[in-house]
């Protein structure tokens, strides 16, 4: 059974830092590629960052320079480093996983962790 789990959300004011975890469980971990989603209320769900096996990382464009994605492949945790944050980062985040056939659905994630900035 796969399973995602996120932690490392808070409260910051903007300019601070919070570095994003996500433990995941079953073999999944990496098999294709992983990422971080964020919603905010009354928003569309965007994609912020991805990792792909090979190391390949993609950014949106507002958190580029700021947002930091990586791995610990021993401890099977996907990270976000989250720098110079903005009131607009402010949302729900979520780590989600692709499927065992590469496919790009992404059926696999977690529960989410809040992060809030504050001016």
């Amino acid at each position: 059974q796969v399973q995602l789990a996120e932690s490392g959300g808070g409260s910051v004011q903007a300019g601070g830092s919070l570095k994003l975890s996500c433990k995941v469980s079953g073999a999944i971990f990496m098999t294709c590629g992983m990422g971080w989603y964020r919603q905010a209320p009354g928003k569309e769900r965007e994609l912020v960052s991805t990792l792909t096996k090979d190391g390949t990382t993609t950014y949106l464009d507002s958190v580029k320079g700021r947002f930091a994605i990586s791995r610990d492949d021993d401890k099977y945790i996907l990270y976000l480093q989250m720098h110079s944050l903005k009131t607009e980062d402010t949302a729900l985040y979520s780590c989600a996983a692709d499927g065992y056939d590469c496919s790009g659905s992404w059926p696999y994630w977690g529960q989410g962790t809040q992060v809030t900035v504050s001016s």
